[in-house]
C-alpha cells in the first residue's frame, strides 16, 4: 500500500507533535523542578571536565602557536614535519604552564595565605586601636553627649560586623580550598583532554566545519564561519592581553610597594593583579579592600597606597594598556561600563570578565548588519552624516 504524503499536512503534523513534546516538556519541566535541576546539575557535573579541557586547550593555543610559529620555525635548523612541531610545541607549552603553576604555589599561594593569616590574628588588637582612635576623635571634638553616644554605637556596630566577617573568612576560605582540591581530579582530567585537542586541533576544526556546512545553508554556514573568526579574534585578544597586562601592573605594584614598605604587599599585589583583568572597575575593586586593609594598620601609608594606586592605573590606562590590547575592544566607554553592568548583575565576576569581548562581539554584528542594510538604501554609513 502506497502512502501518499501530503506535503502541506505533513508540515501541520510535524509543527503539532512539536508543540505537544513542547508543552509536555514544559509541563515535566514545572512540575518536576527538583528532579530536573538534579539531572541538570549531574550533566554539567559530567561535562565539567570536557568545558575545562575546551576552555584550557583555547587558553594553551596562544602559547602553542608562539612556540610553534615564533620560536620552533626560527630555531629549527631543518623543516619540520607538521606532527614533529607540533609535539616540540606541546612539550614546551605544558612545561610552561607546570612552572608557572610551581611558581605560584611555591612563592605566592603561601605568601598570601601568611599575609592573610596574620591580617585575620592582628584583626583584634587593629580593631581595638581603631575603638581608641575613634574615641580619642570623639573626645576632641565638640558634640552633644546623645551624638557621641550615637556615633559611638555606630562604630561598635561597624566594628562587630568587621569581626564578625573576619570571624567567618577562614571558614570559608578553607571552604574554597576544599571545593578546590576536590575539583583537582577534575582539572587533570581537563588538562588531559586539552592535550588531545591542541595535538589534533586542526581535525577539530574540520569536523566542527563539516558538522555546520551539513546543518545549514551556504550562506548561514558562511555567516557563522565569519562570527566564529570575529570572536575568536576580538575575544582571544582580550583575554590574553588582559592576562599579560594584569601581570605586568602586579609585577610594578610589588616593586613599588617593597619600596614603599608597605605592609602585606604580597596580599596586596595579589589583589591588584587578579581585579586588574576585570576591565573598568577592576582598579577601584582593587583598590578599595587594599586601601582599606592598610587604612587599619597604618592610616598614612593608606594615603600613600591611594596614590600609588592611582598612579600605576594611569599608566596602565594610558601607556602599557594601550600597548597591549590596542584597540581589540573597538567599542566606546559607555558601552564598556554598559556591558560591566549587565554581564555582572547576571553573571557575577565572571560575566564581568567576559561581559566586554562577548558585548563587543554583538556590537560588531549589529552594526556591519546595519551598515549592510543602509548601503543597501543607498544611505551613508558615517555616522558623521547623521549628525
Amino acid at each position: 500500500m502506497k502512502i501518499d504524503w501530503n506535503k502541506k499536512y505533513t508540515t501541520i503534523a510535524v509543527y503539532s507533535l512539536i508543540v505537544i513534546f513542547s508543552s509536555i516538556a514544559f509541563y515535566l519541566s514545572v512540575t518536576k523542578f527538583s528532579r530536573l535541576s538534579e539531572l541538570t546539575n549531574a550533566f554539567f557535573a559530567i561535562l565539567k571536565p570536557f568545558i575545562l579541557g575546551f576552555s584550557l586547550a583555547y587558553l594553551f593555543n596562544f602559547v602553542l602557536d608562539f612556540y610553534e610559529e615564533k620560536v620552533i620555525k626560527k630555531f629549527a635548523k631543518r623543516d619540520l614535519k607538521l606532527k614533529q612541531k607540533r609535539a616540540l610545541s606541546l612539550v614546551m607549552t605544558y612545561f610552561t604552564v607546570l612552572v608557572v603553576i610551581a611558581l605560584f604555589l611555591k612563592f605566592v599561594l603561601p605568601q598570601v595565605a601568611d599575609s592573610l593569616s596574620k591580617l585575620l590574628t592582628d584583626f583584634p588588637s587593629i580593631m581595638d586601636q581603631l575603638y581608641t582612635y575613634t574615641n580619642k576623635l570623639v573626645e576632641g571634638l565638640n558634640l552633644s553627649a546623645e551624638s557621641k553616644h550615637l556615633f559611638n554605637s555606630r562604630v561598635n556596630e561597624i566594628g562587630k560586623k568587621a569581626v564578625e566577617f573576619a570571624t567567618n573568612l577562614m571558614p570559608y576560605l578553607a571552604n574554597l580550598f576544599l571545593n578546590v582540591v576536590k575539583s583537582v581530579w577534575n582539572t587533570v582530567l581537563g588538562l588531559i583532554i586539552s592535550i588531545y585537542i591542541l595535538a589534533d586541533k586542526e581535525s577539530f576544526f574540520a569536523l566542527c566545519k563539516k558538522f555546520i556546512s551539513a546543518i545549514f545553508p551556504i550562506k548561514v554556514r558562511n555567516k557563522v564561519l565569519y562570527i566564529t573568526r570575529l570572536s575568536n579574534q576580538i575575544f582571544g585578544k582580550f583575554i590574553v592581553g588582559k592576562i599579560i597586562d594584569s601581570c605586568i601592573i602586579a609585577f610594578i605594584t610589588f616593586v613599588t610597594l617593597s619600596i614603599a614598605a608597605m605592609p602585606y604587599k604580597i596580599l596586596i599585589t595579589f589583589i591588584i593583579g587578579i581585579t586588574n583583568v576585570i576591565p573598568f572597575f577592576g582598579p577601584f575593586i582593587g583598590a578599595i579592600p587594599s586601601i582599606i586593609i592598610v587604612l587599619l594598620v597604618d592610616p598614612i601609608k593608606a594615603l600613600w597606597l591611594a596614590l600609588i594606586i592611582l598612579i600605576i592605573q594611569q599608566i596602565d590606562g594610558n601607556i602599557i594598556g594601550p600597548k597591549i590590547l590596542g584597540d581589540s575592544i573597538g567599542i566606546s566607554s559607555f558601552w564598556i561600563l554598559f556591558s560591566l553592568l549587565l554581564a555582572g548583575k547576571f553573571f557575577g565576576i565572571i560575566g564581568m570578565v567576559i561581559g566586554v569581548p562577548l558585548f563587543a562581539i554583538i556590537y560588531t554584528i549589529i552594526g556591519e548588519s546595519v551598515n549592510n542594510r543602509l548601503q543597501k538604501k543607498g544611505l551613508p554609513i558615517s555616522k558623521e552624516k547623521y549628525k
